[in-house]
């Protein structure tokens, strides 16, 4: 479900996101596995239910731990372990073109 946000709309989202975060990547550490690089089946498959979660939130998922939230200009941008909703960049820059939101 692809959807547009205002800042205020994925700002609410963060703390539910970080939370699903947070435990989906406990569940990978708890394997013994670096919640950074999933390298086992059963991880891959705790991080490809986190995407699908994220997915039906209509946030788009770009890497592990790192999402996108479509503003219809651009993208604001969060990633694990970030406290709050800081960075934006347009469809072309991508993280490496991050700027922080004034």
């Amino acid at each position: 479900m692809k959807r547009t946000f205002t800042f205020e709309e994925a700002r609410k989202l963060v703390p539910a996101v970080r939370e699903r975060t947070r435990r989906a990547r406990s569940r990978i550490e708890e394997l013994g596995v670096d919640g950074e690089a999933p390298d086992t089946p059963e991880a891959r498959g705790i991080l490809l239910s986190w995407a699908r979660e994220m997915e039906e939130l209509g946030i788009e998922v770009k890497g592990p731990w790192l999402v996108d939230f479509d503003s219809g200009d651009g993208y604001w941008c969060w990633r694990w372990p970030e406290e709050s909703l800081d960075w934006f960049h347009g469809y072309d820059e991508g993280f490496a073109g991050r700027v922080r939101v004034q």
